[in-house]
C-alpha cells in the first residue's frame, strides 16, 4: 500500500467541510482544512440553497487541501440545480424543508414496485412535479442534483452519481437506470436527467486533479465508513437525520414493507440500503437555535438526570419537519408541563429519537428477514454519549459509536481504491476503518417493559 493524500469534500444540512484523508501503510488520518457555514436564504416565500456560497467554500478548502490524488464530493440528496442550454444554473436548488410540494405525494399514486422508495414529501419526484410547469423547468436542458452540479462546475461534466440518483424517485430499483414508465407516467422529461454514473469513476479534471464519483448521498458514503464485521448488523448514521437500516444485496418490495415506508435506495458496490429516515438530531438543533446556542455538554448532563421515558413523543410525525418554534411544538405534542425546562425537553427529544430508532432496527430486521446482533451508530451523533446509551437501551443490543467522521472516510476509501492505494471491498476498507478509528461500545441495559410502554405512549 502506497501513501497518498485524497480530497473529500462533505456537505450537511448546515455546514460543509473540506477533508483530507492521508492513507497508506496501514494508516488512515483525516485533517479537516476548512469549514464553511451552510445557511438556507428564503426569497419570495420560498427557500432555497445558497449554492454559490457552498461552490465559494468548497473552492477555498480545495486550496487549503493542497495538492491532492483526487477530489469526492458528497452531500445530502434530493434537491437539484437546473442548467439551460449554455450551462448556466436557472436559479439557486430550492432547499427540501420549502413548502412547494405539500399535499403532492398524496395525489400521485404508488411508485413502490418501480423505485422502491419511501415515501418522503421532499423526494425529487415530487419536487419536479410540484415544478413542472414552472418557466425554469421549461427552459432547462439538464438536473443536476446538488454534488453533481458542483462537478460539473469543477469539471464542466454532466451525470447522475448513482448512489444520489436511487433518492428521486426516478431510477428503477431493479434495473439501477432511468424509469422511462415513470417518467412517462408523471408527464415529467426525460431528456432532463443525465446518463448514470458508479462510485470509482473518475468524472472529469479540476486544475489537473481527477475528481472522483464516490457515494456522493452522504449516507452512502457513510455506510461505507461503518466498521462493520460481517452481515448481521444495523446501522445508524445520526445527524441532522437519522437513516436506520441494514445493507443488502437486493431490494425489499413487499406490501409490508411500502407500508411500513422503508426505501430501497443504491449503495457502493451494487448494494442496497434499506431504511427508513427518522427525524434525528434534528428537534434538539432547532432547540439549541431557539434558546440561543447553550453549551450542548452541559445540557446532556443535566437531562442525564431527567426521569426517563417520562415524556416522549413520535419525532416521525410531519410537524417536527419545519424550521421554527420547535419547543412549542415539542411542549404541545408531550403533553409538557408549563414549568418543564431546557433539559427536561432535551430528554424528551433523545428518549423519543432513541424509540424511533429502536422501532426502524426492529421493522428492518423483520421485514429483510437479516438477523441483527448490533448496531453501529456513525455520525456526529456518535458523540452524544446519552444518546448512544439510550439506543443501546431502547434496541436491547450493543450500540457502536464511531467513527464520527464516517461520511468522510467513506468518500476518502472511495477515491483510495479507485486510485489504487486501497484494494478490496466494502470489507477491506471497512477493516481498515476498525483498525484506525476510535469506536465506543454500549451494553444495554434498559428495562423492555419500560421501552414498550413508551413506544405505545407515543403512538407507535
Amino acid at each position: 500500500m502506497t501513501t497518498a493524500a485524497f480530497a473529500a469534500v462533505d456537505l450537511g444540512a448546515s455546514s460543509g467541510r473540506v477533508v483530507v484523508g492521508r492513507l497508506g501503510d496501514g494508516k488512515l488520518e483525516l485533517e479537516v482544512v476548512h469549514r464553511f457555514p451552510n445557511e438556507p436564504v428564503r426569497v419570495g416565500g420560498t427557500l432555497h440553497w445558497d449554492i454559490l456560497s457552498l461552490y465559494r467554500g468548497m473552492i477555498e478548502g480545495l486550496r487549503k487541501a493542497g495538492p491532492v490524488t483526487s477530489i469526492g464530493i458528497d452531500s445530502w440528496a434530493v434537491d437539484y440545480g437546473l442548467i439551460d442550454a449554455s450551462g448556466a444554473l436557472l436559479g439557486n436548488p430550492v432547499h427540501y424543508r420549502d413548502a412547494r410540494t405539500d399535499g403532492i405525494a398524496g395525489r400521485i399514486g404508488d411508485l413502490y414496485p418501480v423505485n422502491g422508495l419511501q415515501t418522503l414529501p421532499f423526494n425529487t419526484v415530487y419536487q419536479l412535479v410540484a415544478a413542472r410547469e414552472t418557466p425554469q423547468y421549461r427552459a432547462a436542458r439538464s438536473l443536476l442534483l446538488v454534488p453533481d452540479l458542483l462537478a460539473y462546475w469543477l469539471t464542466g461534466q454532466i451525470g447522475a452519481e448513482y448512489t444520489n440518483a436511487s433518492t428521486t424517485g426516478l431510477l428503477d430499483v431493479r434495473t439501477r437506470e432511468w424509469s422511462s414508465s415513470l417518467i412517462s407516467q408523471l408527464d415529467l422529461r426525460a431528456d432532463l436527467l443525465p446518463p448514470v454514473r458508479h462510485p470509482g469513476e473518475v468524472i472529469g479534471y479540476y486544475e489537473g486533479t481527477p475528481v472522483v464519483a464516490v457515494g456522493s448521498h452522504d449516507t452512502a458514503s457513510a455506510i461505507v465508513g461503518v466498521p462493520a464485521e460481517g452481515t448481521d448488523f444495523a446501522y445508524i448514521s445520526c445527524g441532522t437525520w437519522s437513516l436506520v437500516g441494514l445493507e443488502l444485496d437486493e431490494p425489499v418490495l413487499s406490501d409490508a414493507s411500502r407500508e411500513a415506508n422503508f426505501t430501497n435506495e443504491g449503495g457502493v458496490d451494487s448494494t442496497i440500503r434499506y431504511l427508513r429516515n427518522v427525524m434525528g438530531l434534528w428537534p434538539l438543533q432547532e432547540c439549541l437555535r431557539e434558546w440561543g446556542s447553550p453549551s450542548l455538554p452541559d445540557l446532556l448532563r443535566e437531562a442525564a438526570d431527567e426521569p426517563a421515558l417520562a415524556y416522549v413523543v413520535d419525532l416521525d410525525d410531519p410537524v417536527f419537519m419545519p424550521p421554527g418554534d420547535m419547543e412549542g411544538r415539542l411542549r404541545k405534542m408531550a403533553g409538557l408541563p408549563a414549568g418543564a425546562g431546557r433539559a427536561t425537553i432535551t430528554r424528551c427529544i433523545l428518549d423519543s429519537l432513541a424509540l424511533a430508532q429502536r422501532r426502524a432496527v426492529r421493522q428492518a430486521r423483520e421485514l429483510s428477514g437479516r438477523d441483527v446482533s448490533k448496531v453501529h451508530l456513525v455520525g456526529g451523533g456518535a458523540l452524544n454519549e446519552l444518546l448512544c446509551q439510550l439506543t443501546a437501551d431502547a434496541c436491547g443490543l450493543p450500540v457502536l459509536a464511531g467513527p464520527v467522521e464516517a461520511t468522510a472516510l467513506g468518500n476518502l476509501l472511495v477515491q483510495a481504491r479507485a486510485a489504487g492505494v486501497v484494494e478490496g471491498g466494502l470489507d477491506a476498507m471497512r477493516a481498515l476503518v476498525r483498525e484506525t478509528q476510535r469506536i465506543v461500545r454500549y451494553e444495554p441495559r434498559g428495562d423492555e417493559a419500560a421501552w414498550q410502554a413508551a413506544a405505545a405512549r407515543a403512538g407507535r
